[in-house]
């Protein structure tokens, strides 16, 4: 059994942040903005069509966000930059193996990258370790990636605000809910799994 007591975190840290010191700082940061791209490319596979809507249910909003929580709001926005640009150029990881940009749902991509540097910045304040905060932030998130997305789906679809927010922004709410309740479980749990509350 181990007596040496955990090191405390410095205020202002995330998850990320816990990694052990090492001389090439750089290349893990590269490494964790790369990983945070494909997990979202990933998650982005996983997608259910709703019926009246151009956009699926997917899990790449519920990675982007704890991306962003967990790398802070610099490292999840050069996450999700990556994985926008590079789904621009043509890798088949957006929702349901598309890519490019300008089809329906490519404005919650850019509203993901948003969303990721605003709840990063929100866990950098401790946004993350309680269940109220994390609840909180994935909010946020979830109301940035729609403020850019339904606004966009309306404008690429010629659709009026409302059926716009009917089709883009409805049949969403209780999946999001879902999302944020996992959120909710898993990072406060990693914090206190971790031992260090900051």
């Amino acid at each position: 059994m181990s007596t040496a007591a955990a090191a405390p975190v410095r205020s202002g840290a995330v998850l990320a942040d816990l990694l052990p010191a090492v001389r090439h700082r750089l290349a893990v940061d590269t490494a964790l903005v790369v990983g945070g791209a494909a997990l979202t490319g990933v998650a982005a596979q996983i997608a259910v069509p709703v019926p009246g809507s151009p956009v699926p249910v997917t899990g790449q909003t519920f990675a982007a966000l704890l991306i962003g929580t967990a790398l802070g709001a610099r490292r999840g926005f050069l996450s999700l930059a990556l994985y926008a640009l590079v789904g621009m150029a043509g890798m088949p990881w957006f929702s349901e193996g598309s890519s490019g940009a300008g089809g329906a749902s490519f404005g919650y991509v850019l509203g993901m990258l948003l969303a990721a540097t605003v709840v990063g910045g929100l866990a950098r304040r401790g946004g993350d370790r309680s269940m109220l905060r994390t609840a909180g932030t994935m909010a946020v998130g979830s109301l940035v990636i729609y403020a850019v997305g339904v606004p966009y789906l309306a404008l690429s679809t010629g659709m009026s605000t409302s059926a716009a927010i009917a089709a883009g922004l409805v049949p969403f709410l209780v999946g999001d809910a879902l999302k944020a309740a996992l959120a909710m479980g898993a990072l406060p749990a990693s914090w206190k799994l971790l031992g260090r509350r900051g």
